[in-house]
């Protein structure tokens, strides 16, 4: 064992990535360094689907832990398949395996099933991989359990719910969405409606914000061996109940809920956003703002969507987070960075 751990975070530039490595390079005895086919700061730029140039960018990097937070969007779930599993084979074969020590595979609850509409709730991890594939998070997993037999090290699989954070022109940040649409529901001098499904007002769910899933991730990865761990909030929550108080954050009035397809009602708010940037001083694109498929993903769930955290909290993992702090939370932070327009 190394004294000091070498952590490599894949998908540095994502929403969960940049957290984790933010709170890796908090603790002591790691060194930190991010993969992402941007590249930036601190990262590496690597194409994971070019073998040979992952390879080359791979040399002499020794590290001890990989955390594996990379993703490649397809149009159906069956193309996701083929490049979201030939990265990480790429990966890990361009890195020198003999410092290897354990890879953290980050998943999310399409592992039960969720995407495809209601299934077993609390989901446990037990239950993954019992509905009909394609489905790539399994897929990655059955690889990544082959390579670690094969290869003498350990893996982790982290299962989190919606998870919240900062992170711009990512594809997948709710807390954006709502920000955003609140932002340019008031500009218009409209109240705020829930714009999802009428059943999925009522559903119940759950979130995980970016901290604590940076927090359990690397807890897995240096207390666990081979097991895979539900990672979430803790409390759960019906959007008819948070809806009206993350409206109030915003200063709007709630009206009743009206299903409306943010991909098509924002696709025409560009030239809006320009004027609103120019008169609050706002700083992102409206490209780097829009979330708005995964947005309408999210408000089709018309059925609940939540896992049981318990195996964690038996293995030790005990942090735990309150999600409509964690809204009010995120959404300073959008308003200190002027990303959204302040009070």
């Amino acid at each position: 064992m190394s004294s000091t751990r070498v952590a490599l975070v894949a998908g540095a530039n994502g929403i969960i990535g940049r957290k984790l490595i933010s709170h890796l390079r908090t603790l002591d005895g790691w060194e930190v360094l991010g993969l992402s086919r941007r590249g930036g700061p601190g990262s590496l730029a690597v194409d994971l689907l070019d073998p040979a140039g992952t390879r080359a960018a791979l040399a002499g990097v020794g590290a001890t832990h990989l955390f594996y937070a990379a993703y490649q969007d397809r149009p159906t779930w069956a193309e996701l398949v083929a490049p979201n599993v030939a990265m990480l084979e790429n990966l890990l074969n361009g890195l020198d395996e003999g410092p290897l020590e354990h890879v953290s595979l980050m998943q999310g609850y399409k592992v039960y099933g969720a995407h495809l509409g209601p299934f077993k709730t609390p989901a446990r991890e037990a239950d993954a991989g019992q509905h009909m594939p394609p489905e790539f998070n399994v897929d990655q997993q059955k690889f990544l359990e082959r390579r670690a037999a094969a290869g003498g090290w350990s893996w982790s699989a982290i299962r989190p719910s919606v998870v919240g954070g900062t992170t711009l022109g990512n594809p997948m940040n709710l807390a954006l969405v709502i920000a955003v649409y609140a932002s340019i529901s008031k500009e218009l001098g409209l109240p705020l409606r829930f714009p999802g499904k009428p059943g999925a007002y009522d559903s119940l769910l759950e979130m995980t914000d970016a901290q604590l899933l940076a927090e359990g991730t690397v807890w897995a990865a240096t207390s666990s061996q081979n097991e895979a761990f539900n990672i979430a909030n803790g409390d759960l929550f019906r959007w008819r109940e948070l809806w009206p108080r993350l409206a109030a954050y915003f200063d709007l009035e709630v009206a009743s809920p009206l299903q409306l397809p943010l991909t098509t009602v924002m696709a025409d708010k560009e030239p809006l956003w320009t004027e609103m940037a120019a008169k609050h001083g706002l700083t992102a694109s409206y490209a780097d703002v829009s979330s708005w498929a995964f947005g309408d993903f999210v408000f089709s769930w018309d059925y609940d969507m939540f896992a049981d955290t318990s195996k964690s909290r038996r293995a030790g993992f005990h942090s735990y987070a309150d999600t409509e702090q964690m809204f009010y939370r995120l959404f300073d932070e959008f308003r200190r960075d002027h990303v959204i327009p302040g009070r």
